[in-house]
């Protein structure tokens, strides 16, 4: 069984995980915008020689936890398509209940 200080090491250990993929994702997404000459949305995104790694600014999660919340700019769409697919899909649906039921009183009946 896992004790207190047990979770707090591992909790302590996922952040820093997240930390290091942070400046992984932003080391390489700097040197490929740089080689593609594309500007990525950060500002502070920037090199730096005294840790031959990329800086970044402070991430802003408040869009991501919109989405995540179904508040993102493709949600009705994306809803409006996956009710559009049920929908669509009713027929095999209904049929398979069909055949279910139909089988079921074949068995019953040989029974």
């Amino acid at each position: 069984m896992l004790r207190t200080l047990d979770l707090i090491l591992v909790g302590v250990m996922s952040l820093l995980s997240l930390v290091t993929l942070q400046d992984d994702f932003a080391g390489a997404g700097g040197a490929q915008a740089e080689a593609l000459g594309v500007t990525l949305p950060d500002p502070d995104l920037r090199w730096n020689d005294e840790r031959a790694h990329y800086d970044y600014g402070d991430i802003d999660f408040t869009e991501l936890f919109e989405v995540i919340k179904g508040n993102g700019p493709c949600n009705a769409e994306r809803m409006a398509h996956k009710r559009d697919h049920h929908e669509a899909g009713a027929w095999v649906r209904e049929a398979a209940e069909a055949y279910a039921e139909k089988h079921t009183r074949r068995t019953e009946s040989v029974a």
